[in-house]
């Protein structure tokens, strides 16, 4: 029995420890290439991070670790023949999941239409590198062979084209996509892509690539090339009629808001997989069989949009690390051969064919379209752009023998040369397009002294028209430049009011016929007329109307205001005076529309709120100063907006207008600086010298010729400030403030936290309280904001 037991056991020892020994081997490899997977997802993130600041799409990044990775010697030990046989699986396995992907977001359609402007600058470009690579490459044996048909016209293809997933990124990211340069590049760069990528899946047909070199027989290689292009046919035909059916069943049956079935999910990827397959089992390539079949399935529905989004979060995130380190251990730098010139020449030459084949197309095809010759030379710089699948063309070309390893490595570089300088040309797009495009800096500061002023004057009725014309008569300054006023009615469109519009024959302009409108309307254009007539020298008077509903009334006011290009839009305050001299609670909708004009003018803003100034009947124009003005300067961008538009007021004759300067007394043991106020020190001082030189040119403009009185109050806080400023009461019959932005806010610190309307900043605020003189009104101004998420230009700007 003991000599059984010791057998049984002998047994068991034998065959448990090859079993673990094995496993043990199997999860040792497992956990090197995971480690190895995450350390190139994690260097290829942070390479792309520290990129970042120059802009640079992710692809420069990746390939930088992957070729620096891939040809580091322990690394390179470490892959295996079995290891590279599966590398080379996922690369292609990954690539057919790009181009089908690719392929759905094309349109085949595009050829059989009239060509665009987007397709021309395409067109032009592919044609002008086309011809260009074949005149040159063959002289520079890119092969061992010597000259080859088929080798030539693949590279010029490929140098003719442009990779559209990447240029769409970058143009994206670089925030130009909406402008009308961004737009073209990209259609343009998707037709170019579109085209080489649909010859050479043609080409593939007559001149497929043989694995090694093999020397195939004439009569197979047509043989061959009959059955793939049949296979193709055919699949083609089923992908582009039968896929629409079935796919557009999965999509009825599974409505948006809905999750998709699990059976129709896997119904439609193995139906796609089944029109993918049909070509490569006649021999044809797998990848551009993938192309294929995505070019002529349905762009529409959510399994469509279900596969593109999986797919392209899978490449971003699993399979680009693993593509650019095999790209990086396939273009082995110990092969590669700087000594000789053949490889410099090749790698400029690649280089310069596809960069100067492509501007020398889009210049010419500019020139016919009317392009500036700058903005062409961008286009064809941008058109340059190649991508993942060219770097797997590169690498393909050398594993099916067509190329040697050197040759590939500089195939990848000049790819790589092809993207980087992108960012470059973007940045000099913008920085013509801020030269030429309309930036929206309109404002008093900026307006040329021999230049008029424009003011879009607005009016809720008849009831605003004293107020205007008095604010129109202190605003007027000189006869010479003089002052234009877009009188503006503020008008809510309802049902009634829009049954009454009539439109014009022939005009894209409606006329309003509404009576209560058209007498309201006359009879503000007759009292502001009567007043230019009588006083109007050098007042120019315009009549506008703002007819919409309260809520698309601020964009109608701002497009008035910007084609008018005025530099003031003056809004009446929401609230009205009663007869007791208080204001009422006000119009919501008013205020509404005042608040959405101050976020979105293309100039500055005034909120005029009247208690007094419509009262006057007729200013006086002799040296009496019988009206008082003043003007309140602490600092910052809108009070020397208002410091500005005070300089005008100062010219008329009636006014008496004083300055009152608020300053910060440091040596004060009151003075407490906000814990929670942040602010550069550089921007802090830039605000300061920026006040300090508006102030000194207006003092010795008005102040000290005695043209302008001039008040000091020194303050320690926001306390005080509002002591000061109840000091004012009753002094004066309007008072002139900036709404805010001011970067030192101790004078005003805690003054936001209970205002009653914050449109108006915390000094307009307290002036317009109903605790503060009912006689003295308050122009509250604020100087336009640059829009844009490009320092100022808009992201739909226009430069083509």
């Amino acid at each position: 029995m003991g000599s059984k037991e010791k057998l049984r056991t002998s047994q068991k020892i034998s065959i448990v420890g090859p079993c673990t020994l094995k496993l043990k081997e199997l999860f040792g490899k497992l956990a090197k290439y995971a480690l190895g997977f995450f350390l190139m997802y994690a260097l290829c993130n942070v390479s792309h991070f520290l990129l970042k600041p120059y802009s640079q799409p992710r692809i420069t990044s990746d390939t930088v670790i992957g070729l620096l990775i891939g040809n580091l010697g322990f690394i390179r030990n470490l892959v295996t023949d079995s290891a590279r046989k599966t590398l080379n699986f996922i690369v292609d396995f990954g690539m057919i999941c790009y181009m089908f992907v690719l392929g759905i977001e094309m349109d085949p359609y595009v050829l059989f239409k009239e060509p665009t402007k987007d397709a021309k600058v395409a067109y032009g470009g592919m044609l002008s590198t086309f011809i260009l690579a074949c005149a040159i490459t063959p002289f520079l044996q890119f092969t061992d062979g010597g000259f080859k048909v088929d080798f030539t016209l693949s590279l010029s293809t490929v140098l003719s084209s442009t990779a559209s997933p990447v240029l769409t990124r970058l143009i994206t990211s670089l925030k130009i996509g909406k402008s009308d340069i961004g737009q073209l590049v990209i259609s343009a760069g998707m037709h170019a892509d579109f085209v080489s990528t649909l010859l050479l899946s043609i080409g593939y047909v007559f001149w497929p690539v043989d694995s090694g070199g093999k020397v195939v027989e004439t009569s197979k290689r047509v043989r061959r090339s009959i059955e793939m292009g049949s296979a193709l046919v055919i699949q083609t035909l089923f992908a582009g009629y039968v896929s629409p059916i079935f796919m557009n069943w999965v999509n009825n049956e599974n409505p948006e808001g809905k999750p998709i079935k699990g059976s129709h999910l896997v119904l439609a990827l193995a139906f796609m997989a089944l029109i993918i397959s049909c070509s490569p089992i006649y021999g044809y390539n797998p990848a551009l069989s993938a192309f294929m079949a995505g070019t002529f399935l349905p762009k529409g529905g959510r399994v469509s949009k279900w596969v593109i989004g999986k797919i392209n979060y899978l490449l971003s995130t699993i399979y680009y690390p693993i593509f650019f380190f095999w790209m990086g251990y396939e273009a082995a730098f110990k092969e590669f051969q700087p000594g000789q010139f053949g490889t410099w020449a090749r790698l400029f030459v690649l280089f310069g064919i596809a960069t100067v084949g492509k501007v020398a197309g889009t210049v010419l095809c500019g020139k016919l379209l009317g392009f500036h010759w700058p903005e062409s030379i961008a286009l064809g710089l941008l058109l340059t752009t190649k991508g993942h699948f060219h770097i797997y063309l590169a690498i393909a070309a050398k594993q099916a023998g067509k190329t040697s390893t050197s040759t590939s490595t500089v195939m990848v570089i000049a790819i790589f040369f092809t993207v980087v300088h992108a960012p470059s040309v973007v940045a000099q797009i913008i920085k013509r397009a801020r030269k030429r495009a309309p930036t929206h800096r309109m404002s008093l500061q900026l307006l040329d002294p021999s230049s008029e002023v424009r003011i879009l004057l607005c009016l809720h009725g008849p009831q605003n028209v004293q107020t205007m014309i008095n604010f129109i008569e202190i605003s007027r300054g000189t006869a010479d430049p003089g002052i234009v006023v877009y009188v503006t009615d503020m008008i809510e469109l309802t049902d009634e009011i829009a049954a009454t519009l009539v439109k014009e024959e022939g005009a894209d302009t409606m006329t309003v016929t509404h009576t209560r409108v058209k007498d309201m309307r006359d009879q503000v254009t007759s009292a502001v007329q009567a007043y230019v007539a009588e006083s109007g020298d050098g007042i120019t008077l315009r009549r506008l109307l703002a007819l919409s509903t309260f809520s698309g009334m601020p964009q109608d006011i701002c497009i008035l205001a910007e084609d008018s290009m005025v530099g003031l839009i003056i809004l009446p305050f929401h609230k009205v005076q009663r007869a007791d001299g208080t204001l009422d609670n006000g119009n919501s909708a008013f205020r509404y529309v005042n608040r959405k004009i101050l976020k979105n003018a293309p100039c500055s803003v005034g909120i005029l709120v009247d208690r007094g100034l419509g009262l006057i009947e007729k200013l006086p124009r002799t040296q009496d100063h019988s009206v008082s003005v003043a003007v309140i300067f602490i600092g910052g961008k809108d009070d020397r907006e208002a410091l500005a538009y005070a300089g005008r007021v100062a010219r008329h004759a009636g006014v008496k207008l004083t300055v009152i300067r608020f300053l910060v007394d440091a040596s004060s043991e009151a003075t407490v600086r906000p814990g929670n106020y942040i602010v550069s020190r550089s921007e802090q001082e830039e605000e300061m010298k920026l006040d300090d030189e508006c102030f000194a040119s207006f003092y010795e403009r008005r102040i000290a010729c005695g043209q302008v009185a001039y008040v000091e109050k020194h303050m320690a806080n926001s306390a005080e400030t509002y002591s000061t400023l109840r000091e004012l009461d009753g002094q004066y019959a309007l008072i002139i403030v900036g709404r805010g932005e001011r970067v030192n806010s101790v004078l005003t610190f805690g003054m936001n936290d209970w205002q009653q309307c914050p449109e108006l900043g915390p000094i307009g605020d307290v002036l317009s309280g109903s605790d503060f003189s009912v006689r003295t009104s308050v122009l509250i101004i604020q100087e336009n904001t640059l829009k844009g998420q490009l320092d100022g230009l808009e992201d739909d700007f226009s430069i083509m």
